[in-house]
Order: structure tokens, then C-alpha cells, then sequence
């Protein structure tokens, strides 16, 4: 996919995703961009279907579409179209897109190709550590989440349903989903930068509970 289509989605995914306050702005998108290129360079991957993808993973997330996973794929692989770009790169960004979701333990398949699992690596990468933490706050604002409840089981078998409809406590997202994305890393590169990012949520999470608990 040339340089010149690149930026003009970059820049259409920038205005598309403006104003976002729920982790899924143009910035994440960016990261993801950025890390989704450094891990495919190091894995030897032709960008061509990642830098379209990773640009594209978020134009219309399932999570604030009612659930609707076909609507992602379908605004990316239109926006790729008017751009005429190659069907077999459309293609390949809109099955990505459709599979690129945690969407619970038992529903995370592997991806088929080594451009989908450079991409997957960068969105899930993003989801953890400082920025993570911050993203999942973020997140649990914008749905209206409570911070944390120790009331609340924490529920790491969720089915895909369960999953897509859970409404718990940020903190429990935690070990409901961030904690257990290092175990679903598929490139090498990617299982390295996880290490120190899932390192530091669990710094977070025992200093949390200190403060939590009144003991510092």
C-alpha cells in the first residue's frame, strides 16, 4: 500500500476518532500504528497489510457499537476500497480487524497470519502497562464502571457473551483481561515487550491494594 494512502488514512482515522474518552482515540490508534511497525519489522513482515490494519483496528469498535463486530471490517474495507487499493489487501486488513478482539479465554483463536499476530501483539501491547492502566480507567469511566468493589467475584472464564456484557469494576478487568494478555502474545517480539508492561500492572495492583487496605 503506497506512503500517500497511508497518511490519507492516518489522517481520516485522526478526524474519525476525535474526541474519543474511552481509551479508543486516535492516540491509542497511533501507538498501535507505531508498535504494530517495529514489531513487524523485527519479525521480517512486509507492512503493506499491517500499517493498513493497525490504522484501521479501531474505526468502529465493537465495545461501543452495540456489540456489532462486523461493523469494523465493514468502514475499513469500504475506506480501503475508495482508496482502490489492492482487494487482497482489503481483505487482509478486514479479516484482522474481525479477529483481532480479546473477547474472553476460551474465544482468543490465533490469528492466521504473521501480519495479524504483529498486529495483535501492537493493540493487545497497548493494553497493558502504564498505558494500559490509564486506557483501562478510561474505559470504565466511559461506561459508567465503578473503580472496585471487593463484593464483585472476579470472573476470569467468561464466555464470549458474559464477556461482551460484563459491567464489573475496573480493577477487576484486571485480571479479567489485562493480566492474561502476555500468555496470548504470538510473535517473539511482541512476548518480550509484554514481560516488562505485564510487570508493572502487577506493581500497580499490589501497590493498589496497600493503599486500598490502609497499610501504606
Amino acid at each position: 500500500m503506497e506512503e500517500n494512502k497511508i497518511l490519507e488514512t492516518a489522517e481520516y482515522v485522526k478526524e474519525k476518532l476525535s474526541g474519543d474518552s474511552s481509551g479508543h482515540d486516535w492516540f491509542h490508534t497511533y501507538r498501535v500504528w507505531k508498535l504494530g511497525k517495529k514489531i513487524g519489522v523485527a519479525e521480517g513482515v512486509n507492512l503493506s497489510i499491517i500499517e493498513p490494519a493497525c490504522l484501521l483496528h479501531d474505526i468502529a469498535d465493537y465495545k461501543l457499537h452495540g456489540g456489532d463486530r462486523e461493523i469494523g471490517p465493514k468502514l475499513a474495507g469500504e475506506w480501503l476500497e475508495s482508496l482502490n487499493v489492492e482487494s487482497c489487501i482489503v481483505n487482509a486488513v478486514k479479516e484482522i480487524i474481525l479477529n483481532l478482539s480479546f473477547l474472553g479465554v476460551d474465544n482468543v483463536k490465533p490469528m492466521k497470519t504473521l501480519e495479524g499476530k504483529c498486529v495483535r501483539d501492537a493493540d493487545f501491547l497497548d493494553a497493558m502497562g502504564a498505558i494500559g492502566i490509564a486506557r483501562c480507567f478510561a474505559f470504565g469511566g466511559a461506561k459508567g464502571n465503578i473503580m472496585y468493589d471487593p463484593s464483585i467475584p472476579i470472573n476470569k472464564n467468561m464466555s464470549k457473551e458474559e464477556y461482551s456484557k460484563a459491567n464489573h469494576s475496573s480493577i477487576n478487568h484486571f485480571y479479567e483481561k489485562l493480566l492474561l494478555l502476555k500468555y496470548y502474545m504470538e510473535t517473539e517480539t511482541g512476548k518480550k515487550m509484554a514481560v516488562d508492561r505485564h510487570n508493572f500492572m502487577k506493581q500497580y495492583l499490589s501497590q493498589f491494594f496497600k493503599e486500598w487496605d490502609g497499610e501504606i
